[in-house]
């Protein structure tokens, strides 16, 4: 982070931060300044995310646009990749929409200890005298 600045400078700044501020307002004035940083690093870290992605995307449909053009047949090894990515990417999103509605073992006898359990706490307050 301080690839320019060495130790006399850091202690300089200190000081005169230290003349200026004072020993009461210097704590808080550090803090909001590298909380400030920290929010543009991550501001910058999540832009540079973004890019990657969306260049990489921009790969992807320019390397389908060839395979398109070559109609599929005789694609280099970076191609054929490109589109196996792509066949990977559509079976992932239609993942999460196949349900299976099928009980295992373990489940139904969880789902009966809870219904004894109800109807014995039901018939153990009926016991009780009211008032």
């Amino acid at each position: 982070m301080f690839d320019g600045i060495g130790f006399m400078e850091l202690l300089l700044i200190g000081i005169l931060g230290l003349v200026v501020l004072g020993p009461e307002r210097l704590p808080t004035a550090v803090r909001s300044i590298s909380s400030w940083i920290r929010a543009m690093k991550k501001m910058a870290n999540s832009v540079k995310d973004e890019l990657e992605q969306e260049l990489k995307i921009e790969q992807l449909h320019s390397d389908l646009k060839n395979a398109e053009s070559q109609g599929l047949k005789n694609l280099s090894p970076e191609l054929q990749d490109s589109i196996d990515q792509l066949k990977e990417a559509a079976q992932s999103v239609n993942r999460p929409y196949q349900v299976e509605d099928v009980p295992t073992a373990k489940e139904t006898p969880a789902q009966e200890t809870s219904t004894t359990e109800k109807s014995s706490t039901t018939s153990a307050n009926s016991d009780k005298p009211n008032g």
